[in-house]
């Protein structure tokens, strides 16, 4: 097994060092989720969109907390909100015949396979509860491309999770686990009630599980940013979308974990920072970016309600 780096990178507006980095970390082998690419569209702060706000109202939707003042102890926060927090851990494997290699010919190693195994873990939120199965919401990034996905609870229980769907154009994903060790499950605030300032935690595994529920503090030091995400570096193919900003400290492996305010519901769901040094040598710290809570619950409501890939 190689170890590699999974952080895509690419400059922004400014032609300079300064990156804006996926957020999930490789542990063993190229990670996955490695090839999405995150650009900085000017620093400009605009309003929500009417797009990024709507829900559905099936009997399936989630809902958004009617709750406009967030108030409360950053401690109390955490604690209601901690046991619903995951590590999510995603493995990736390919195999490939030593003909294909370069090894078949002249009978040496001919009809032999190699395996490659890589893996790497982000962060998800546990939503919703119902009968036997509990829904985590995580980063399309921290999935892509896993064949198999487990998910680590907060009590240090590891249990084998299926993908419900995805949205690579939200970068998000939604997961299935067995409700039987499930003790507590997160609500959403509405994200267009939030104000720059405001008080806010990230809750997540900075470098994997070993560090998982580190909680960090910060404020919303942006309501609304213009993000514009590719596949990959040679995507023609790009999205724009609309993200909060903190300064709350990120690393990679908070992907997919969640940004709350102080009554302890998620405002966003983390999924990147910038990173590095501008071409005049001011080093770049503290800009954090997460998903809206009103953008992560229609994707969810939509993935849940389709069963299949959302757009």
């Amino acid at each position: 097994m190689s170890k590699k780096n999974d952080q895509t990178t690419v400059k922004n507006h400014y032609q300079s060092k300064v990156v804006l980095l996926a957020l999930s970390t490789a542990l063993l082998g190229g990670g996955v989720g490695g090839g999405v690419v995150y650009a900085v569209n000017q620093n400009q702060q605009t309003a929500t969109t009417a797009a990024d706000t709507t829900t559905t109202s099936t009997a399936a939707t989630t809902n958004l907390s009617t709750t406009t003042a967030a108030s409360g102890t950053a401690s109390a926060a955490y604690k209601k909100v901690a046991n619903a927090v995951v590590s999510v851990i995603a493995t990736q494997t390919s195999t490939a015949s030593d003909q294909d290699a370069g090894y078949g010919y002249g009978g040496y190693g001919q009809g032999q396979s190699q395996s490659t195994t890589s893996e790497s873990e982000g962060s998800g939120v546990i939503f919703k509860k119902s009968g036997d199965k509990a829904y985590i919401v995580t980063n399309n990034h921290v999935v892509d491309g896993a064949n198999k996905l487990q998910v680590l609870l907060n009590d240090g229980t590891k249990v084998t999770a299926t993908l419900v769907g995805t949205s690579a154009s939200k970068d998000i994903a939604v997961l299935a686990i067995d409700s039987s060790k499930v003790t507590t499950t997160a609500s959403f605030a509405n994200s267009s009630t939030i104000s720059a300032g405001e008080s806010v935690l990230a809750i997540g595994s900075p470098l994997g599980s070993e560090y998982a529920n580190t909680v960090t503090e910060g404020i919303v030091s942006a309501t609304s940013r213009t993000v514009t995400v590719a596949e990959d570096d040679d995507s023609q193919s790009t999205t724009t979308m609309k993200a909060i900003q903190t300064d709350a400290a990120i690393n990679s492996g908070n992907s997919g974990g969640p940004l709350i305010n102080l009554n302890g519901q998620i405002i966003g769901i983390t999924s990147m920072k910038l990173s590095g040094e501008t071409s005049s040598g001011t080093t770049v710290d503290g800009m954090g970016f997460a998903i809206p809570s009103n953008v992560v619950v229609a994707t969810i409501n939509s993935i849940m309600n389709s069963g299949s890939q959302a757009s």
